[in-house]
């Protein structure tokens, strides 16, 4: 069966339901999946767009924000591209307490090798013991 690639906007449709026709069409989608009648697709440049909407236009905790990333790796039906460093970043994230695109980067550098990360954002890596690189 090929997968269905989901975008941001039916997963925040989903857990905002401020949208109530298109929240039912997420979750006649997300159902359809967990039952195995369509195979679903994600990935970490979406989890950024719903983590930056639910963060500015919603207002959600880090922490709730945080919850709704591992809710969505554990969905029945849904793939998500490089789960692993996901889930990793997510870990990072709450033991840090930084942000979940920064701990991504943390976990990103260290899966390809880097000998450090090149940011002007020190404080932020430094929380996560990430390896710097002089600027």
């Amino acid at each position: 069966m090929k997968a269905v690639f989901v975008d941001a906007n039916v997963f925040l449709r989903f857990f905002t339901t401020d949208d109530k026709g298109q929240h039912e069409k997420a979750a006649v989608l997300l159902r359809r999946a967990s039952a195995g009648k369509v195979a679903l697709v994600t990935g970490p440049p979406v989890l950024f767009e719903i983590v930056w909407t639910l963060r500015s236009s919603y207002g959600v905790t880090r922490e709730e924000v945080l919850d709704v990333l591992s809710r969505m790796c554990g969905m029945k039906g849904l793939r998500m591209t490089d789960a692993d460093l996901v889930e990793e970043a997510v870990s990072i994230c709450r033991n840090s307490g930084q942000e979940f695109a920064d701990a991504y980067i943390v976990v990103s550098a260290g899966r390809a090798g880097a000998q450090g990360i090149a940011t002007f954002n020190r404080k932020h890596f430094e929380k996560m013991d990430a390896p710097l690189y002089p600027l």
